[in-house]
């Protein structure tokens, strides 16, 4: 029985470690194929998530956030036609940001934010509304033909009208030279 037993143990051994690493091998080679497929698809889905949240995010983009162009400026000049003075005021320093160029400024008076500004500054009750609309007058007016528009909207007669002591206090007009050459130009 000993002998039987022996043989039959060597008999096993030897065949157990061929099986064992035939079959470990085709299995790992198994899983290590599994694996990368595994890895593979996670890296194809990670991605599809990635580009469907950045799809999701440029649609809601386009559709709260307003293109920054012509519909911003537009929306700046709705401002200034609410009764409320702060609303008034956002709307002018937004139009003030907004001049930075000639086309821009143009743009600015063809839309009526001129004309706004200026009915803006004759109807200001308070001081800081009138200091907002003479900041984004000036920011327009440093075009030369924002202010032959200007000019033509009054704009003279309104900033003469202003009360001395805000042009004095701010030092706007001296500030705006642009503004202070419409002025000049009437006289």
């Amino acid at each position: 029985m000993r002998i039987l037993a022996a043989r039959i143990s060597t008999y096993l051994y030897r065949r157990n470690p061929v099986k064992v690493q035939s079959r470990n091998f085709s299995s790992s080679f198994h899983t290590r194929d599994q694996r990368s497929l595994e890895e593979e698809a996670e890296r194809k889905i990670g991605w599809m998530l990635k580009l469907l949240f950045a799809g999701t995010a440029t649609v809601v983009a386009y559709q709260f956030f307003p293109y920054l162009g012509d519909n911003l400026m537009q929306q700046s000049v709705s401002l200034l036609h609410v009764k409320d003075p702060l609303f008034k005021r956002m709307g002018a320093s937004r139009l003030a940001r907004f001049a930075i160029d000639d086309e821009r400024r143009m743009k600015i008076v063809e839309m009526g934010g001129g004309q706004e500004l200026l009915n803006m500054l004759g109807a200001a009750k308070d001081d800081r509304t009138r200091k907002e609309a003479l900041k984004a007058l000036v920011a327009i007016a440093q075009s030369d033909e924002a202010v032959g528009a200007l000019h033509q909207a009054g704009a003279i007669s309104v900033i003469r009208s202003t009360p001395d002591t805000l042009k004095q206090s701010d030092n706007l007009i001296v500030e705006g030279n642009s503004v202070c050459e419409v002025k000049k130009a009437t006289t």
